[in-house]
């Protein structure tokens, strides 16, 4: 266990890493060329076996008392293990609760899922953002049905062959639905694991990550392997928080380096924020007699395999768009109305008349941060002729196809909407 308080100075191992001084621990000699593995050993010497005896006894106490009762737990369910775990990447929990139960209720066997359709399947995902994770659980779907019967693997190489589950997706399914060694990694447990070992690396780079995953086996109880990660993962997300973690209500304090040196608020290294850029974009809900121009996205796309408006970045935007934006009262420059009727015909050889500017949408995709200008406009004819990309169609089934968050958002603005011209 660690002593408080330590020295505030740091220790450097031979290689790039840095952990907090350990007073209670002698200074390597400097004379002997450590490997960067038996270097990494070092950071582990706090949780020798007895020391990992009271961690896991504390932790369990705590965990019988706080873990949070959550739909996909106990169940012994692969499937469902898995379909949450996809959901829980880059999403929080909270979020995903209805959607796992409205996607389970839809599908609630993986031979459910294999045989629907994609763009179902997408439907029951859409909200949800980064679609790969909703194509790839198809495809991974489809070829455990096909060559397994729908029986998941337990090794983490077969694991992580299949389409999109990595090692922390391996690890989940390992242990919590088969109570096999699995070591987890995510963003709740990256930071629990850097404040316990005072990390002082960045634990998101290359050698960061190789520390914390011989860590997460390293703390790996022989059995009860699911409750023990699953303890470890709601601990980071209740107490070992990102700002101001709540070290007194702690069970694994005493074995905290961070709070030890009084560093749990600078630890671990924030992640580098990308540069933000700017982007405007439009959006035409193009309308032939009662029915509106749907496109599918291709692969490799942003939104791949969804549905669409026709819709494009708007080239020269500052010298289309008023620095004042648009509004659905005012008048819409002839430039910028010109600029889009082009850009229109381009995409699809359809000409339009624009009927009217509904919206400005604001929002965020990876490093962009996009203003998406939303029009109604009419067409003469229907065409370009429907196919398995292009679709004419009403307002009411628009809600049967799969559209992103903001495609969403024009799709019923457009239901309540009566064109006016300008």
């Amino acid at each position: 266990m660690w002593t408080k308080p330590p020295p505030r100075d740091m220790v450097r191992t031979s290689e790039p890493a840095l952990i907090c001084n350990r007073p209670a621990i002698a200074r390597p000699n400097v004379k002997v060329m450590m490997s960067r593995q038996k270097n990494d050993e070092r950071l582990f010497e706090p949780y020798d076996t007895a020391a990992l005896t009271k961690f896991r006894r504390r932790l369990k106490a705590w965990y019988a008392k706080r873990a949070r009762d959550l739909p996909w737990r106990n169940i012994g369910d692969p499937y469902r293990v898995w379909i949450s775990e996809i959901m829980l990447q880059q999403t929080t929990v909270a979020t995903v609760i209805s959607y796992f139960e409205r996607f389970t209720k839809r599908f609630p066997t993986i031979h459910d899922l294999a045989k629907a359709e994609q763009d179902e399947v997408l439907r029951h995902w859409e909200g949800l953002g980064y679609y790969s994770r909703a194509r790839n659980i198809h495809k991974t779907a489809k070829l455990l049905v096909e060559q397994r019967d729908g029986v998941f693997p337990q090794t983490t190489d077969e694991l992580t062959a299949l389409p999109g589950i990595g090692r922390y997706t391996a690890g989940a399914i390992m242990s919590f639905a088969f109570d096999r060694p699995g070591a987890i990694v995510e963003a709740n447990t990256l930071r629990l694991y850097s404040r316990l070992l005072c990390l002082e690396e960045n634990p998101r780079a290359t050698h960061g990550q190789k520390v914390l995953w011989a860590f997460a086996e390293h703390l790996l109880p022989r059995k009860n392997i699911g409750p023990f990660n699953q303890s470890l993962m709601d601990l980071g997300a209740t107490v070992c928080t990102p700002n101001d973690p709540n070290c007194p209500e702690c069970p694994l304090l005493p074995h905290c380096g961070a709070a030890a040196a009084d560093r749990q608020n600078e630890i671990p290294i924030a992640a580098q924020k990308p540069e933000i850029t700017p982007v405007i974009e439009v959006s035409v809900a193009i309308q032939q007699d009662d029915r509106f121009l749907l496109r599918r996205y291709p692969e490799g796309q942003r939104w791949a395999g969804l549905w669409d408006f026709v819709r494009f970045p708007l080239g020269d935007a500052e010298a289309l768009v008023p620095s004042s934006g648009l509004s659905a009262a005012g008048t819409v420059p002839k430039k910028l109305i010109s600029n889009i009727k082009q850009s229109v015909h381009e995409a699809t050889g359809t000409d339009i008349e624009l009927d009217r500017f509904l919206k400005e949408i604001r929002h965020s995709v990876t490093r962009y941060r996009i203003s998406l200008l939303c029009f109604l406009a009419s067409a003469e004819h229907a065409t370009p002729e429907a196919n398995d990309n292009l679709a004419w169609v009403t307002a009411e089934q628009l809600d049967d196809y799969p559209l992103s968050t903001t495609g969403r958002k024009l799709a019923v603005l457009v239901q309540r909407s009566q064109p006016t011209l300008f």
